[in-house]
């Protein structure tokens, strides 16, 4: 959903997104430059057919994002005990494991009458609460107005990204990046559970980072009098997880540009990984009934004594939470391509191939775009631009580089 999809696993460039600043970076001579043991030559690197009418449907996702991070703590409403677990800005398929049991654990906590858990919300946090609470031993529940594909989470982007605006610096808890990494670790861990199931839930992917040099535009160039915010990095923490970026030789790809780097990171493919959740906890015996709530009162009238509440950006309206501020993103999606299993960050471009269709998603303010943006509307020429940009970056590709 911004630029450090791309960057989370490499600190130095982490800190360019701290700096939100051109990269300095020396020119590679020919004495210096970068080698690569044969066994680990790039894979091959197909072009995307980056036509505009391949382009077969535009989503936006609003990510409620809260600037103390996100919110787990529980209150008294009437007679029930409900447990938020809601506002993890761009990174909820990511830490979705590790708050879910982080939930399940204050409910175990409860003094129960029964065994009986309500679940609110069927999205990413949701589901994974709803597992999370059956492998404890609960009787699951969840109430939704929406299922998957028509939550907010289905739209999301799909990639690994832990700290990707989940809080700011000054406004989180002295405790916060401690708790934050104990969560994104225990996330990580029952992601790789799922890689090499059918369908491909859950998958290793490699991934670009493209840049033209030090003469290049910036990544992050916002209009002037733009309000920069101090979101919180910590990526630093988990870098032990995932590759570094390592810079590749000149001419061992494609790619056009002067610097290329690769790394590896995990890819969600939202459309099967949500229905497999879906369909788990369906197996497991858990019920799902259609209910819409409009004020904290109405969750009275459910049955259970415990309620764990993750209705992500539903809940600004649902318990009048105004700390909750929408981050609009929005995605155009080209028709999938066999072959094509790789993504790429280029001049605020992130480019995203997944089984259920290949992500573009300009970010022209970089983590800026789209804050405090609540409308939901697909912009047609938003999209289309990003295509372009797409075209623009293939044009300067000579035919038969290598690995194309």
């Amino acid at each position: 959903m911004n630029r450090r999809t791309f960057l989370q696993t490499s600190s130095a460039l982490a800190t360019l997104g701290l700096a939100g600043c051109t990269p300095r970076i020396a020119p590679t001579s020919a004495a210096t430059a970068p080698t690569l043991p044969w066994y680990d030559a790039p894979t091959s690197i197909p072009p995307i057919q980056a036509d505009i009418d391949r382009i077969f449907r535009i989503t936006v996702c609003l990510r409620p994002f809260r600037a103390a991070g996100p919110r787990l703590e529980a209150e008294r409403v009437g007679d029930k005990l409900v447990i938020h677990n809601y506002g993890h800005g761009g990174s909820g398929w990511s830490l979705s494991w590790g708050y879910a049991q982080r939930a399940v654990d204050m409910a175990r906590g409860a003094a129960m009458s029964s065994r009986d858990l309500a679940i609110i919300g069927c999205g990413a946090l949701g589901l994974t609460a709803a597992l999370t609470a059956q492998r404890a031993g609960f009787k699951v529940t969840i109430y939704a107005k929406e299922r998957p594909p028509f939550v907010r989470s289905a739209r999301a982007t799909g990639s690994w990204t832990p700290d990707s605006r989940v809080g700011l610096t000054y406004a989180v808890s002295p405790y916060f990046a401690a708790d934050w990494e104990s969560t994104a670790r225990a996330s990580f861990a029952m992601y790789q559970s799922f890689l090499g199931m059918p369908g491909s839930p859950i998958e290793w992917t490699d991934r670009y980072d493209l840049s033209d040099g030090p003469s290049a535009a910036p990544y992050y160039n916002p209009p002037p009098n733009t309000v920069r915010h101090d979101f919180i990095h910590l990526n630093n923490r988990i870098a032990d997880l995932t590759p570094a970026y390592r810079e590749m030789p000149p001419g061992s790809t494609p790619f056009p540009t002067k610097i290329v780097r690769r790394s590896s990171s995990l890819t969600f493919n939202v459309a099967d990984y949500s229905r497999q959740l879906l369909n788990d906890f369906l197996i497991a015996g858990g019920q799902i009934e259609t209910r819409e709530f409009f004020t904290p009162q109405d969750l009275t009238a459910l049955p259970q004594p415990v309620l764990i509440h993750c209705t992500g950006y539903n809940a600004r309206h649902l318990f009048s939470d105004d700390s909750i501020i929408p981050i609009r993103g929005q995605i155009a999606w080209l028709i999938p391509q066999e072959g094509v299993n790789y993504g790429f960050y280029y001049h605020q471009l992130n480019v995203l191939a997944r089984r259920d269709g290949i992500v573009i998603q300009p970010t022209p303010q970089g983590e800026e775009t789209g804050w405090n943006d609540a409308n939901e509307q697909p912009d047609r020429a938003e999209a289309e631009a990003g295509v372009r940009q797409l075209q623009a970056l293939y044009a300067r590709m000579a035919p038969g580089s290598p690995r194309s």
